[in-house]
């Protein structure tokens, strides 16, 4: 699906338009601003302090098994454009999946010893920085699929008829689902339901006050323990 098309998309399905007048659930241009400034700045920052980190992760993903440091995948960003999200790469060189349809599960076969930590810490995530700083990503938001994402073998776009409201806003690092704990595969439709609304309900909710909530609220879960496989 091309830019063009979803955002007639958008229009056709008498949803939120990208076009002219917007509607008030779309965050106001100095909030956007805001955002975008602390996305900007904390990302930098974080990417200078995390270099030791980011230094040893590699060595230990090189050691651990051939292939590149980073994994890169096609994801939907804002818009419905298209971006390449970057990630530690967690799983064998060759069984790594590109598309992005075959979920991980638990005790994956396809995943490295060094990956298995990566993924329970989230810090394979990390590298995610770089799009931030880009400005394909933020550090909260719905967090970015890969195209032809399915829940329970069901399209999301089929599953959930509002799916790409979600797109509405930049993807991030994390986000109010993810504080929720729905994360992980989406085996059930339910689940995926479940997921989605909260991605609709920080997009028409948005607040830099509740990007704060979700920022503390995921270094809590991850404190007390990552949820991640």
């Amino acid at each position: 699906m091309s830019s063009e098309e979803f955002v007639s998309g958008f229009n056709r399905a008498g949803h939120i338009s990208l076009e002219g007048e917007v509607f008030a659930s779309v965050p106001g241009v100095w909030r956007k601003s805001v955002k975008r400034l602390l996305d900007v700045a904390v990302s930098a920052i974080c990417l200078i302090v995390l270099a030791p980190l980011f230094l040893v992760v590699g060595l230990a993903i090189v050691l651990d098994s051939k292939g590149p440091v980073f994994f890169c995948q096609t994801r939907w960003g804002r818009a419905g454009k298209k971006i390449d999200v970057y990630k530690f790469r967690s799983m064998v060189a060759d069984e790594c999946d590109l598309s992005g349809v075959r979920q991980t599960v638990i005790d994956d076969p396809r995943v490295t010893a060094v990956g298995r930590f990566l993924r329970r810490t989230n810090i394979d995530e990390l590298p995610q920085l770089f799009n931030v700083l880009k400005g394909e990503m933020s550090l909260v938001g719905p967090r970015c699929h890969v195209v032809g994402m399915k829940a329970a073998g069901i399209p999301y776009e089929q599953l959930v008829p509002r799916y790409h409201d979600r797109h509405l806003m930049r993807p991030g690092i994390t986000g109010l689902a993810q504080m929720r704990g729905l994360r992980g595969p989406t085996e059930s439709a339910s689940r995926a339901k479940a997921r989605i609304a909260s991605d609709l309900h920080y997009v028409e909710n948005f607040s830099l006050l509740l990007d704060l909530k979700i920022i503390v609220g995921t270094i809590r879960n991850e404190i007390f323990g990552g949820t991640g496989f």
